[in-house]
C-alpha cells in the first residue's frame, strides 16, 4: 500500500529551499583556522518534484510536493501514481512564500544549498519507551533515607484528592521520544555535491537512516 503524509501546519516552510535527507552519523571537521566542529553529516539524494500546488488552483495554497528514494520497493499500484519519477518511498510537502518555478519531474539536489546557509530542520526523534519522571522531566526524586524505602524516583504527591481526578498537563510517567522535533538556524558547514551529502553544524533529531525535513 502505498503512503502518502499530509504535512500538518507547523510541519511547513515558508523557504525557496528545501530537500529531504536521511541522518547517517556525527562527526567533526576542521576549519581553515584550525577549530573544530562538530557536525552531523546528511545523505541528501537528489529529489524528485512530484506535485506542484499553487494559489490560484483547486489547492488554494503554493506548495511543493517532492518525493525521496528509498530501499523499499514499491508496488506497480504505487510506481503508477507516481507517473515513472522513480521509486520514491518517501513523499513530503513544502509551502512557499509564492508560486513556484518548479515543474514536476524536476530534480532538487544539495547543490541548492550553499556553505554558510541557515536552515531548519524537522525530524522524528529516539524513542525511549515508557520513563519515569526522573528522566521524563528531570525531577530530583525523593530522599534515600528516614522512611522513604524504594521512593527514591518517585514523583510525590500530584494535588489535591477532591476533584478524584488528575489535571490536564500533570507531569507524570509516560511515553517519551518519538514525536516531532523541530531544530532553527543551524549552519550549513559543508557540501559535499558529489556523494549527495550536507555537513551541519550541531545535532540534529532522530536516529541514523531517519528522514529530514531541510528547508533554508
Amino acid at each position: 500500500m502505498f503512503l502518502v503524509w499530509f504535512i500538518a501546519p507547523d510541519f511547513l516552510f515558508n523557504g525557496m529551499k528545501f530537500i529531504l535527507g536521511q541522518k547517517v552519523e556525527m562527526t567533526q571537521i576542521f576549519k581553515e583556522d584550525g577549530d573544530v566542529v562538530p557536525v552531523t553529516v546528511v545523505l541528501a539524494l537528489p529529489s524528485r518534484v512530484v506535485q506542484v500546488k499553487t494559489a490560484q488552483g483547486k489547492d488554494g495554497y503554493n506548495a511543493v510536493k517532492i518525493g525521496l528514494p528509498g530501499k523499499k520497493k514499491l508496488s506497480k499500484t504505487a510506481l503508477g501514481q507516481l507517473c515513472k519519477l522513480g521509486n520514491l518511498q518517501y513523499i513530503r510537502e513544502f509551502r512557499t512564500e509564492g508560486q513556484s518555478d518548479f515543474q514536476k519531474g524536476d530534480t532538487i539536489t544539495v547543490g541548492t544549498f550553499n556553505v554558510g546557509d541557515k536552515v531548519k530542520i524537522i525530524g522524528i526523534s529516539k524513542g525511549k519507551g515508557f520513563q519515569g519522571v526522573v528522566k521524563r522531566h528531570g525531577f530530583s526524586g525523593q530522599k534515600a533515607t528516614h522512611g522513604d524505602k524504594d521512593q527514591e524516583r518517585a514523583h510525590g504527591s500530584i494535588g489535591s484528592s477532591e476533584p478524584a481526578r488528575v489535571f490536564p498537563g500533570i507531569k507524570m510517567p509516560g511515553h517519551m521520544g518519538n514525536a516531532q522535533v523541530t531544530i532553527k538556524n543551524l549552519e550549513i558547514v559543508r557540501v559535499d555535491i558529489e556523494n549527495s551529502k550536507l555537513y551541519i553544524k550541531g545535532a540534529v533529531p532522530g536516529a541514523r537512516n531517519g528522514l529530514l525535513l531541510i528547508s533554508g
